[in-house]
């Protein structure tokens, strides 16, 4: 299998990554008003995302070669399914994140979205707990959506 994947010039996300975002990155996200407990979860998703997707290494500005800054464009929530009596029972949080980036081989800024689908009981409002998880996974999916447009941009450079 190795010899196949190697033969026919295959190579992992990871290589055009990093073409455009070098591997010492310092994250920087500004705190959303209307939920300030979101940054700390985007930052965690960020964080995440750099360390495992990518294989980068998160930095301190000072020793940093990319420079990443998100903040959020909206955060909504609307439901898209309803029981027989007419209340909502699924819902679908969209998360727009604005994600500026600069590094020694490009810079930009890229608006990327994310959603998440959760199911909640008839007649029952969002938790916060259940709200927090639908902005975490949304806002991870709007990451790993800037991380393949990174890739794209790399197989260019």
């Amino acid at each position: 299998m190795f010899i196949t994947l190697a033969g026919c010039g295959y190579k992992p996300t990871t290589v055009y990554t990093k073409r455009v975002l070098s591997d010492r990155i310092y994250t920087d996200v500004e705190v959303y008003l209307r939920d300030p407990e979101n940054a700390v979860l985007v930052k965690d998703a960020l964080n995440e995302a750099i360390v495992s997707r990518f294989g980068a290494k998160i930095a301190d500005k000072k020793s940093a070669t990319t420079i990443l800054r998100v903040k959020f464009n909206r955060v909504s929530f609307r439901p898209i399914q309803y029981d027989v009596n007419g209340y909502a029972i699924y819902y679908r949080a969209n998360v727009s994140l604005k994600i500026s980036y600069r590094s020694p081989t490009a810079h930009g800024t890229e608006v990327v979205n994310g959603f998440y689908d959760f199911p909640i009981e008839p007649q029952a409002i969002i938790s916060d707990s259940l709200r927090f998880q639908a902005i975490k996974q949304g806002a991870g999916k709007a990451l790993d959506a800037f991380i393949s447009r990174m890739a794209q941009r790399g197989v260019k450079l």
